[in-house]
């Protein structure tokens, strides 16, 4: 496998609200190779936008490490991080108005950011473009009052790739659109995957992100929770037809596998639906089985103990209390 292109080791970020403080990630893992489509899911308040904002380089981390392309982040100063932000980074934000300059028409918005960067040469061929790759190429002279939703966000995604960064980070990009929009957005990233090889994250609080990219994290409670993979299966004729499938060709299924994640010191998050189907609470027995670990509630065992011990106590009391356990009285000297 290739060296990743992000690596977050242990991250982990405090904030101090009023005195006290809130973590928002614990000694969280990541890893993500180069080129890939991917999504990071969660509620509100379980992580992912402060993840986003480290990578992007809005925030620093408390403790931890993480690479972007080799580049270690915490030991930025603040004038390498501003450069970093400006030609590393590409920003998809949900709200067109945070992309977007409203009196400026799609290509005026594109050359923008390369006018910032200081970089006037071809500038606006290189905008004509990505205007095209984005399905825009008959659109980039209207203005933003003249394009749809779903146009406006294509728009911002070219703004983003202005200046080629290598990363692109997408925060809810199809919360404001429909299902058929959001699809050609999604299908936008993936021809940004294939025809220039950037590596994409998408923000999404939407669990069904996982059949538009090729690999989900889940986050709860500033860690990795889960992860779920997208494969595509070859299903042969001859497979086809011995599981009575009518076919002349083969056939390309895609499944998907969703995998509770381990940090390094061992610990996974179990989903609160699955404790409370099986009643854990507090404490779980666990038994290594031929199949793997066995999780199984601790109140079973929990109660045979008391009854060992209550037996204990009642046998030593006909014996003489402490007396008969250590063959003399606590605290008296011998």
């Amino acid at each position: 496998m290739a060296e990743p292109f992000i690596l977050c080791d242990g991250l982990v970020k405090i904030y101090k609200i009023a005195g006290l403080e809130q973590v928002a990630l614990r000694e969280l893992n990541l890893s993500v190779q180069p080129g890939e489509l991917m999504a990071i899911v969660g509620a509100s308040g379980s992580g992912k936008t402060t993840l986003m904002n480290i990578l992007g380089g809005l925030d620093r981390p408390s403790a931890g490490r993480v690479l972007v392309d080799k580049q270690d982040l915490l030991r930025m100063s603040d004038g390498q991080l501003n450069r970093y932000r400006r030609e590393r980074v590409g920003f998809i934000w949900q709200q067109s108005t945070r992309n977007l300059i409203p009196y400026l028409n799609a290509i005026d918005n594109v050359v923008l950011p390369m006018t910032v960067a200081g970089k006037m040469k071809r500038s606006r061929q290189h905008a004509a473009e990505l205007l095209t790759l984005v399905g825009l190429g008959n659109r980039m002279h209207h203005r933003l009052s003249e394009l749809s939703g779903g146009e406006q966000q294509r728009v911002a995604i070219a703004v983003g790739l202005a200046n080629d960064p290598p990363l692109l980070l997408a925060d809810e990009p199809t919360g404001e659109v429909d299902t058929a929009t959001a699809e050609l957005i999604y299908n936008t990233f993936r021809t940004l995957t294939r025809e220039m090889g950037v590596t994409t994250i998408i923000v999404s609080h939407d669990p069904g992100v996982a059949r538009q990219v090729d690999r989900v994290v889940a986050i709860r409670d500033g860690m990795l929770a889960s992860e779920t993979v997208r494969q595509t299966v070859v299903r042969t004729p001859e497979w086809l037809a011995e599981n009575g499938h009518a076919a002349s060709s083969e056939h390309h299924a895609v499944t998907f596998e969703e995998w509770v994640v381990l940090d390094k010191a061992g610990r996974v998050h179990i989903p609160p639906e699955y404790l409370e189907q099986v009643q854990i609470r507090g404490r779980a027995r666990l038994e290594v089985t031929a199949d793997g670990i066995l999780i199984r509630p601790a109140e079973d065992g929990a109660e045979r103990s008391q009854v060992v011990v209550a037996e204990t106590v009642t046998e030593t009391q006909k014996s003489g209390g402490l007396r008969g356990l250590f063959g003399r009285r606590p605290g008296k000297k011998t």
